[in-house]
């Protein structure tokens, strides 16, 4: 199965972790679905299992694996159909860790990215503001110094973790007149004076928390300051690609999932004498879908691929994410079709899928914003490397 990507050690890495997702995390889905809290114990779980470290040097607690090991992880936690359950894990692990990893100092990642591989301490990630959106440049939230710390003020929204979380890794504007080159990145404990959190009610991932977080005067340290100040931009755009690359890893993996549930339910369901999967019309449908989700897949893998090796991939991640996160919209609403009546019942799984799947084309850059990168990089010869130090 894919050997050009995968080892006999993935192999045997993705068994354990289908075993471990089946015995601690399934029975608790529909609960957590439901109240839209994930139990604390889960966290411990993950951490003592080593799986928030897989991308993580030893010197921290960590494995220090190739990225093959994290499209696995990813790929298994949508094949259990809670996006939000996914969302919640590679949001700490490939928002919040991400940044510690890259350009937290030692310090920083004794008190925050340790107790993070461990699952002692949950993170996330704030860029995106009520009237931002994309525009990562035309952020409002401030950060002033005074003294040993420094003082914030704002509001950051669609923040997964953010209610239930321990820190955030934030983006402030540390100059305001600078533009994006006054952008700063800090680490702030949820718990502090003035931070405050409001739960909001989504269409999908009903199992993750997503919060509109206000900041009233929070004081921070000066020691959680990453990197230096105006280094934010550089920072956010450098883990852009990630996160591109992970939700359309995400996609192809829960449009595969969709799409062999429904080739098991066809082979099941009879009309007039026969199972559906024998009809032309609905065999050929299926094939054109599988067939689009096996390009993404394999296209994806290309991208890891030549991520691991240190290549700059901006325009591959962004394209990766505009077409799967597409492709699995398509795949997941025509596999509710096949289902027929069943498929709008919500014991059967393509209701939820169809609504998890929704967020693709919009969280982590709209499908717009990111046909306009493409636009900037292949028509306009805009490169969106950051300045060498």
């Amino acid at each position: 199965m894919n050997s050009m990507y995968f080892t006999e050690e993935h192999q045997l890495f993705r068994e354990s972790l289908k075993d471990f997702l089946q015995k601690d995390v399934v029975p608790h889905i529909e609960k957590w679905e439901e109240t839209g809290t994930i139990d604390r114990f889960i966290w411990k779980k993950f951490g003592d299992m080593g799986y928030f470290g897989l991308a993580t040097p030893e010197t921290e607690e960590g494995l220090g694996l190739d990225l093959f090991y994290t499209v696995i992880l990813l790929e298994e936690l949508q094949k259990i159909n809670s996006g939000g359950f996914a969302a919640a894990i590679w949001a700490h692990v490939y928002l919040a860790m991400t940044h510690l990893n890259k350009n937290g100092n030692e310090a920083q990642k004794k008190k925050y990215l340790i107790p993070s591989v461990l699952g002692d301490k949950v993170g996330c990630l704030g860029v995106t503001e009520p009237f931002g959106g994309s525009d990562v440049a035309g952020m409002r939230t401030t950060a002033t110094r005074k003294g040993d710390s420094y003082v914030i003020n704002g509001s950051k929204t669609f923040i997964t973790n953010g209610v239930y979380g321990d820190y955030i890794i934030l983006a402030a504007k540390t100059d305001p007149t600078a533009g994006n080159k006054g952008i700063s990145i800090f680490i702030v404990d949820l718990e502090s004076p003035g931070v405050s959190s409001s739960k909001l009610n989504k269409l999908g991932w009903r199992a993750s928390d997503t919060a509109e977080l206000a900041f009233d005067n929070v004081e921070v340290p000066a020691a959680n300051l990453m990197g230096e100040e105006g280094k934010g931009f550089t920072f956010i755009m450098e883990a852009f690609a990630l996160e591109r690359l992970v939700m359309a890893i995400n996609a192809h993996a829960r449009a595969e999932w969709a799409l062999d549930y429904a080739i098991q339910y066809m082979s099941e369901r009879q009309t007039f004498g026969k199972p559906i999967d024998q009809y032309q019309a609905l065999r050929h449908r299926l094939v054109d879908l599988h067939a689009d989700m096996d390009l993404c897949k394999h296209y994806n893998y290309m991208v890891v691929s030549k991520m691991e090796k240190g290549e700059y991939v901006v325009r591959e991640a962004t394209i990766s994410k505009l077409k799967s996160t597409k492709m699995a919209d398509e795949v997941i609403y025509n596999c509710l079709q096949f289902l027929g009546g069943y498929g709008y019942i919500e014991d059967y799984p393509m209701a939820r899928m169809l609504r998890d799947s929704r967020l693709g084309p919009i969280g982590g850059g709209t499908s717009e914003i990111l046909r306009e990168i493409i636009a900037k990089i292949i028509i306009d010869k805009k490169d969106y490397r950051p300045p060498s130090n």
